[in-house]
C-alpha cells in the first residue's frame, strides 16, 4: 500500500451557497464539529442579505444561533446531501492515504475531511471551504473519457493512483452512489460519466442506458442519457439537471435535497422510507402536487417493470427554491439482476408491503390521488409503450442477442410483477 500524508484534521468548515439566479457563491455559515455531531450556524452577513434563503426548511431555518441536527442525525440532511458517498469516499481514501479497494475503511477520515477533500462541483448548490472570505474551487483539469475510465478502473481494482490520475477523478469525488463515476463538461452540458465495475455480473452500464431511454419512451421525465464506447468499454453519460449554462464556462446551480432529507432520515434508517410518506410530503410541500404524484406513481411502476429495486430514498430528489419543492427528473434507474423471481423495492410502497408487484402499486394508488381504473390504465400504457420501443432502444444500445434475452426474460417484465394483478394486466404479460 502506498503511504501518503493524512490531510490535516479540522473541526470546522464554511458552507458556501449559489443563490437562485447567481453564478458565484456566497458564504452561508459555519459547520462545527461537537463530539459526533456537526452543528451549523448561519453567518450574520448572510442573514442580513435581502436574497438569503434557508438552505432547507425545516432543518435549517434562517435564524441566529446553533442549529443542531435532528435526533438520530449526525449532521443536517441537506448538508449531508452534498457529501460524497461510497464511490467518492473511496477516491478520497485512495488519493489522500493510499488506502485501496472496496475494503478500505471509510471511517479512517472524519466527515469534515470528506467534505473538504472532495471536488467542488458537487450535486446541488452547496460547497464546503476552509475560508469564510475566499472561495477556492477544488476540481481536476478537463480530462478525456479514456483517462477517466482508466483512473476509475484503478480505484475499483484497489490500485494506487498516479498524481495525474488523482486529479482526473478528484473532480467527481463529491458525487453520490457506490458505482465508479466522474464529472465531465462537453461545453454545452455538465455530464456524469458512469463506468462498469469489476464485480458486475451483467452489463450494468448498458442496462441503465436501456432503462433510462425506455423510461423516457413511456412518458416519464428523466435525465437525458447517451452511451459512449471508450477503450473497449461502455460509458454512460447522464446530463446533469442541477446546472444551467449561462455562457461559456459560466453556470448557475440549482439547490436540491434528497428524499432521505425530506423524510428526516439517515442511511441507517432508510429502510423505513416509504412511497406513502413521500406522497404525503408532495401533497403539502411540492409545486403542482397532483401532477407530481402522477409522475411519481409512473416512476414506481416503471421501476417494477424494469427490475430496478434500488429505488432507495437517495435516488429520489427535489429542487428547493427556499419555499417550495419541485420533483427533479428521474435518475439512477438501474435494473438489478436477480437470482429468483421474487423481489422487493428498496422503499416501502403501501403499509409494510414493498413487494415488486403491479398489484402492490394498485393498492397504493389512492395515496397518489389516483382511482383504480386510472392507475391500471397507466400501468397498461407503460407496458405497451415499453414493448413498442424495445427493439429501437436495444439497437441504440447495440445489445447482443444474449444480452437482450437476459434483460427480457429475467429483469424487464419479470413474471413475478404480474402476480395478483387484475386479468387485463396479466394478459399483457404474454403480449
Amino acid at each position: 500500500m502506498t503511504s501518503r500524508s493524512r490531510p490535516p484534521s479540522r473541526n470546522d468548515a464554511y458552507v458556501w451557497i449559489w443563490l437562485p439566479g447567481t453564478t458565484d457563491p456566497v458564504v452561508a455559515g459555519r459547520l462545527v464539529r461537537e463530539g459526533d455531531r456537526l452543528i451549523f450556524n448561519y453567518g450574520q452577513s448572510y442573514l442580513a442579505r435581502t436574497d438569503a434563503m434557508a438552505i432547507y426548511l425545516p432543518e435549517l431555518p434562517l435564524q441566529r444561533g446553533a442549529l443542531v441536527p435532528e435526533p438520530g442525525l449526525s449532521m443536517a440532511g441537506c448538508l449531508r446531501d452534498g457529501a460524497p458517498d461510497a464511490w467518492g469516499r473511496r477516491v478520497i481514501l485512495n488519493k489522500t492515504l493510499g488506502l485501496r479497494g472496496r475494503d478500505a475503511n471509510v471511517e479512517e477520515l472524519p466527515e469534515l475531511t470528506y467534505l473538504l477533500e472532495s471536488g467542488s462541483d458537487r450535486i446541488g448548490a452547496l460547497d464546503f471551504q476552509i475560508s469564510p472570505t475566499e472561495y477556492t474551487r477544488r476540481g481536476g483539469r478537463a480530462t478525456p473519457l479514456q483517462e477517466l475510465l482508466h483512473a476509475a478502473e484503478k480505484v475499483d481494482a484497489g490500485t494506487p493512483l498516479l498524481p495525474e490520475l488523482d486529479q482526473a477523478l478528484f473532480h467527481g469525488s463529491s458525487l453520490g452512489g457506490a458505482r465508479p463515476k466522474a464529472i465531465i463538461d462537453d461545453g454545452e452540458h455538465k455530464l456524469i460519466a458512469k463506468f462498469s465495475s469489476s464485480n458486475d455480473t451483467h452489463d450494468v452500464v448498458k442496462a441503465e442506458f436501456v432503462a433510462m431511454r425506455l423510461a423516457e419512451k413511456v412518458g416519464l421525465d428523466v435525465a437525458p442519457v447517451r452511451l459512449e464506447h471508450v477503450a473497449g468499454k461502455d460509458v454512460l453519460l447522464v446530463e446533469r439537471f442541477d446546472r444551467t449554462r449561462i455562457d461559456t464556462g459560466i453556470w448557475q446551480r440549482k439547490a436540491m435535497v434528497s428524499a432521505l432529507t425530506l423524510f428526516g432520515l439517515d442511511e441507517m434508517m432508510a429502510r423505513y422510507a416509504s412511497y406513502a410518506d413521500l406522497t404525503e410530503i408532495v401533497r403539502h410541500r411540492f409545486t403542482e402536487p397532483r401532477e407530481t404524484l402522477r409522475e411519481l406513481f409512473g416512476r414506481l411502476v416503471f421501476n417494477i417493470l424494469c427490475g430496478n429495486t434500488d429505488d432507495h430514498a437517495r435516488n429520489h430528489a427535489a429542487f428547493w427554491d427556499g419555499a417550495r419543492l419541485t420533483l427533479t427528473p428521474a435518475y439512477d434507474i438501474c435494473p438489478q439482476n436477480r437470482s429468483g423471481n421474487e423481489a422487493s423495492q428498496a422503499m416501502l410502497i403501501v403499509g409494510e408491503d414493498r413487494r415488486s408487484r403491479l398489484a402492490t402499486c394498485l393498492d397504493a394508488a389512492p395515496a397518489f390521488m389516483l382511482d383504480a381504473a386510472t392507475a391500471e390504465k397507466m400501468i397498461a400504457q407503460q407496458i405497451r409503450s415499453l414493448r413498442a420501443a424495445w427493439d429501437e432502444v436495444m439497437e441504440e444500445a447495440a445489445m447482443s442477442e444474449v444480452e437482450r434475452r437476459l434483460l427480457q426474460q429475467r429483469i424487464f417484465l419479470n413474471p413475478f410483477i404480474f402476480e395478483g394483478a387484475p386479468p387485463k394486466l396479466q394478459a399483457l404479460q404474454q403480449t
